[in-house]
C-alpha cells in the first residue's frame, strides 16, 4: 500500500441475516481509500450501509467478502486486530456508550490503562486529550452530569489519549441539539487541522459534511457519488434524487438560478453567496 494511504478498502461485501433468515446485502462491491490526514464525509441515509462500512475500518466488522487494510493491517487477520484499533480509533452516536468512569479524568485514562501505559505517560495524555477538546476544567466532574456536547467531547478525549493516527466517528452529532453539534464539529476540525488525525466522519447532517475534504455518498451498500463538497453538492437534483438535502444554501443558490438569476451553482456557505448577490 502507498506510504500516504491510511485506509483500503477493496471491493468489500457484507452480508448478514435478517430478522427472517434471509440474507442481506449491506454492502455490496465498496471499494474506497482515505488518505493520511484527510477529513472524508461518508452520507447516506438509513440503511445506505455508511456506519456498516465505518465498523470494517475498526475490524468491528470483517467483510464477507474482500479486503480492508489499516496502515497495510489486514482487518480479517485476528492478530492485527489489537494494532488496527490502535490505529484507528472509534466514537460512536451515543456517548454514554462509550463513558465507563464516574469522574471525567479517569473516563479518559482508561484507553491507555488498558493500553499498559506508564502512569505517567497516562497523566499528561490524560491533560492533553482534555485540552484539546477544550474540556480540562471539567476533570473532577462527573460524566452524567455534563450536557451531551460535553460528553460527547469526553468521548472523543478518551480515544484521543489513547494516541491513534485516525478517528473514525460514526454519526457522533446526532443525539445532539444544535449547540451540542456545533461544539462536536469545531473539535473535530480541530483535530484534523491541527493535531493532523485522520478523520472519517459518518453523517446525516449535510452542513457537517461541507467541512470535509471529500464527501461519498452511499446508496444501497453502493458508493454511488464521491467528490468534492463543491462538486457533490452542485449536483442538487442527483442528490435530491437519492432522498438528501443539499446545504440550505446551496438550495437557494439552485432555485436562484431556476429564476433566471446569474449565481454560481456550486456555492457551500452564506459567505459565498454574499459575495456571489
Amino acid at each position: 500500500m502507498k506510504e500516504d494511504i491510511m485506509i483500503k478498502i477493496d471491493n468489500i461485501t457484507f452480508e448478514y441475516k435478517n430478522e427472517e433468515e434471509k440474507e442481506v446485502k449491506a454492502l455490496d462491491k465498496v471499494s474506497l481509500e482515505v488518505k493520511q490526514g484527510e477529513f472524508i464525509a461518508i452520507l447516506g441515509h438509513n440503511g445506505s450501509g455508511k456506519s456498516t462500512l465505518a465498523k470494517h475500518m475498526n475490524a468491528i466488522l470483517e467483510p464477507t467478502s474482500g479486503k480492508v487494510y489499516v496502515k497495510d493491517l489486514d482487518t480479517s487477520e485476528y492478530d492485527n486486530v489489537w494494532n488496527i484499533r490502535q490505529t484507528a480509533g472509534m466514537v460512536f452516536q451515543n456517548p454514554d456508550n462509550q463513558i465507563v468512569a464516574t469522574i471525567v479524568e479517569e473516563d479518559v485514562a482508561f484507553g491507555p490503562e488498558n493500553q499498559g501505559v506508564e502512569p505517567k505517560e497516562i497523566r499528561k495524555r490524560v491533560d492533553e486529550a482534555l485540552d484539546i477538546v477544550e474540556m480540562s476544567e471539567y476533570k473532577s466532574h462527573a460524566p452524567h452530569m455534563l450536557s451531551g456536547g460535553q460528553k460527547q467531547r469526553i468521548a472523543i478525549a478518551g480515544v484521543l489519549a489513547m494516541n491513534p493516527e485516525c478517528i473514525i466517528f460514526d454519526e457522533p452529532t446526532a443525539m445532539l441539539d444544535p449547540s451540542g453539534r456545533k461544539e462536536v464539529m469545531n473539535t473535530i476540525q480541530k483535530l484534523n487541522k491541527e493535531q493532523q488525525k485522520t478523520i472519517v466522519l459518518i453523517t446525516h447532517y449535510m452542513d457537517e459534511a461541507v467541512l470535509a475534504d471529500r464527501v461519498v455518498v452511499m446508496e444501497k451498500g453502493k458508493v454511488v457519488l464521491e467528490g468534492s463538497p463543491r462538486e457533490v453538492f452542485s449536483q442538487v437534483e442527483k442528490i435530491k434524487g437519492l432522498g438528501l438535502d443539499v446545504p440550505q444554501v446551496t438550495e437557494l443558490a439552485y432555485k436562484l438560478r431556476k429564476e433566471g438569476i446569474d449565481i454560481p451553482s456550486d456555492i457551500l456557505t452564506v459567505e459565498e453567496m454574499v459575495v456571489n448577490i
